[in-house]
């Protein structure tokens, strides 16, 4: 199937193209704002189906905002009639196009291209959906342009200052990917492919078809702050709290806007004579990450917890792991190694050692069910 995506190789565009290219979708016409009149009138002959994601938002007139949204898609459809071509169009609009505010140049010149659209599916019988979206954002959005997620995202990520002047406008937000999953899976139901049985789109009885993937409704403070907290959790080894799917969402925007010099940081390594101990991640929730090196013949541990537990992963290396019980003399003895992961559980009330028998480093993923405290260690010396 040609799958005509004008506005290729915007932020939703891009994400499009890439999510039909991983869907197996490879004939993909792609009108970008360097294409030419020809080869959109070329396009319009050669598709089966069409995205048209193309529009402007931020012109340096107000007669782009009409060259690139009504008139724009009135080209599209008008060249889609003189092929004789009638396959589904989804067309991309926005919610701004309800504001009945006569000064918004930009919701006038949206209506006009819905108008369009269905007018062109009134006249040939194609099936036209009109989506008007909310704020969308993701990876690939662009700052001071595409959404205040992105420009937030962007200053937070290399130190800059941002700014809320009203912390309380509630913003209306979709997710890129959630986005991407609801257009694929809606043009495969309206033409049948991905083995799909063709039919009706839900939601789409109305004028304008209903998301159903999630929208998100946050106010912009609560936005700004959560962004803005995302750097310090290097420093505390933390993650964000990721059962919250807004909160996640925001956290994977954020990373994408890393500068590429800004990928990677130093976790302080706590070196002996015995190798070393290096803390990964550390939440309040579900504990601690950390890594183990072991130098060869050296054990450590032989302690025991009351309520902690902990799973040990020997990556690399050989090593043995033994526990005995508190207050019996049974000795437990489990041989680990690299070659061969096998995850042990450390349960509580067991004092536990873990040797390192073989002739390099072992190294060892440990994960604890809380974040060592200082104050409250839960942890008793005893030799196996």
């Amino acid at each position: 199937m040609k799958i005509l995506v004008t506005g290729a190789r915007g932020f939703i565009g891009k994400n499009l193209v890439r999510r039909l290219l991983n869907a197996g979708y490879d004939d993909i016409l792609e009108y970008v704002r360097e294409s030419t009149e020809e080869e959109l009138r070329r396009y319009c002959e050669e598709a089966e189906f069409v995205f048209h994601l193309a529009g402007v938002n931020r012109p340096e007139s107000t007669q782009e905002f009409w060259d690139g949204n009504a008139g724009l898609t009135g080209k599209l459809v008008d060249f889609l009639e003189e092929a004789g071509n009638d396959c589904p169009l989804i067309v991309t609009s926005s919610t701004q196009a309800e504001s009945e505010d006569e000064a918004n140049i930009y919701a006038a010149s949206k209506r006009g291209a819905e108008s369009a659209a269905f007018q062109h599916g009134k006249k040939t019988g194609s099936r036209v959906l009109i989506y008007r979206m909310p704020n969308v954002f993701g990876k690939w959005s662009r700052p001071n342009y595409n959404s205040a997620v992105a420009t937030f995202c962007h200053n937070t990520a290399r130190g800059l200052p941002i700014t809320v002047n009203d912390p309380e406008h509630m913003m209306h937000l979709v997710y890129i990917d959630d986005l991407m999953s609801e257009l694929v899976e809606d043009m495969e139901m309206l033409t049948g492919a991905g083995g799909r049985e063709p039919g009706d789109i839900p939601g789409a009885g109305e004028p304008y078809a209903s998301l159903r993937c999630a929208v998100y409704h946050a106010e912009l403070g609560y936005i700004a702050e959560t962004i803005s907290g995302f750097p310090k959790l290097r420093e505390s080894l933390g993650v964000p709290e990721l059962s919250d799917a807004f909160v996640s969402k925001l956290y994977s925007t954020y990373l994408s806007f890393l500068p590429e010099d800004g990928f990677s940081y130093r976790l302080k390594m706590n070196k002996d004579d015995r190798g070393s101990f290096t803390e990964f991640i550390r939440t309040p929730d579900r504990g601690q990450v950390s890594v183990n090196i072991t130098h060869p013949g050296i054990a450590k541990g032989n302690h025991w917890h009351d309520s902690k537990n902990e799973k040990f992963l020997v990556v690399k290396g050989e090593g043995l792991i033994r526990f005995r019980k508190i207050g019996e003399d049974d000795i437990i003895e489990y041989y680990v190694n690299g070659d061969e992961l096998t995850a042990v559980d450390i349960p509580t009330g067991y004092t536990h050692s873990i040797i390192n028998k073989g002739d390099t480093d072992m190294v060892t993923l440990m994960w604890a069910s809380e974040a060592f405290d200082p104050e409250h260690p839960d942890t008793y010396y005893e030799d196996v």
